[in-house]
């Protein structure tokens, strides 16, 4: 017997991981769904970031169910997460942005750059 049996852990733990995949699909929606690239960004990282959490914590409950103590190794993951990813939007949305004022100031010769 594993521990993960018990209708006490297996409930929060299912509960968990369908949160996590429609806050995943409510990012990918928004992906698909929005305008511009910023607002992309944005839908897209909130969802994944939302839909980890959830992922992370039921993985947490199962870990420690089967271990039989706390098990916070499944943590690491989400300090990964956080660390890599607002460096990476960071990069990405200011690259966003000079590619726009590149193609602005391609187009018209008269605006000036900051």
């Amino acid at each position: 017997m594993t521990g993960i049996e018990s209708p006490w852990i297996a409930v929060p733990v299912a509960l968990l991981l369908v949160a996590g995949g429609l806050l995943t699909l409510v990012g990918a929606l928004g992906l698909v769904r929005l305008r511009n690239f910023q607002a992309r960004m944005h839908g897209a990282s909130m969802g994944s970031t939302l839909g980890l959490g959830c992922l992370v914590v039921a993985c947490v409950i199962v870990g420690s169910a089967m271990a039989h103590r706390l098990a916070l190794h499944a943590l690491l993951v989400t300090v990964f997460v956080v660390i890599t990813s607002p460096a990476t939007a960071t990069l990405l949305m200011r690259a966003s942005l000079y590619r726009g004022r590149a193609r602005s100031a391609s187009a018209d010769p008269e605006v000036i750059e900051r």
